[in-house]
């Protein structure tokens, strides 16, 4: 019995690209494919987790939306590579930054995702397993960034369950430890890529941050995240 359609992803055999983009907001899905896709056609609604497939300069490449959370991405991810032959996805979202020399709308490459979170316990290995980044997609990603001119920072990044905690000072020790920004989906991105031998990337826009004043609108974060949607699109057509 085919795994396709899924109880989360209607989309058929094929519906899917080898490469798809992926921000946590449906909507931004949703702009990116009617923005920068030529003749995207919408492949899922489930859920209202928009997806599409389109051509972006005569190749196909698709969107979707992964939701908020590990959890969340986690089942999206697990089933596009598993099930719908998926080959790389690159995360395309916002991150509160928490270094001094990072700024607001600042595009954040995570080479590797320190996690708090439970994910990683699932798969059994003794010790912390590191969630890293693919390095052809990475490097491929700072080549394409140069290439259209585009400053990008390259380092860790953080992953975490909560939005509120009751912890205070919880990214303190992440900030002394050089990781440059926060937000909650790639370290079950890189692991679910790991773990299916495929690839994943995370390109972030910096929406705020943590230490000092300055954020953006939630229609700026749906809408004025442009440098990072060219670098992730370059990425894509090269890979």
């Amino acid at each position: 019995m085919s795994n396709i359609p899924t109880p989360h992803i209607e989309a058929k055999a094929g519906d899917f690209a080898k490469t798809v983009l992926m921000p946590g907001d449906p909507l931004r899905a949703k702009y990116i494919a009617e923005s920068y896709l030529e003749q995207p056609r919408c492949v899922n609604q489930v859920r209202g987790m928009l997806g599409y497939t389109g051509l972006y300069k005569g190749k196909e490449i698709s969107v979707m939306g992964s939701g908020m959370g590990m959890p969340s991405i986690g089942i999206y991810s697990y089933e596009l590579y598993n099930f719908y032959d998926v080959e790389n996805i690159i995360r395309v979202g916002s991150a509160g930054a928490i270094q001094d020399n990072v700024d607001v709308m600042d595009v954040i490459i995570g080479m590797g995702a320190s996690v708090v979170s439970d994910y990683p316990e699932q798969f059994g290995c003794p010790g912390h397993l590191a969630p890293l980044a693919d390095y052809q997609l990475l490097s491929t990603a700072v080549e394409s960034a140069k290439g259209l001119g585009i400053p990008v920072k390259v380092g860790n990044i953080l992953s975490e369950d909560a939005f509120y905690t009751d912890r205070p000072n919880s990214k303190d020790c992440f900030r002394k430890m050089g990781v440059l920004a926060v937000e909650m989906e790639s370290g079950a991105l890189y692991l679910n890529a790991a773990r299916a031998g495929k690839r994943a990337l995370c390109i972030l826009t910096v929406s705020d941050h943590l230490y000092k004043p300055g954020q953006l609108t939630s229609e700026q974060r749906q809408t004025g995240f442009g440098k990072m949607i060219e670098v992730a699109l370059e990425t894509a057509y090269r890979v």
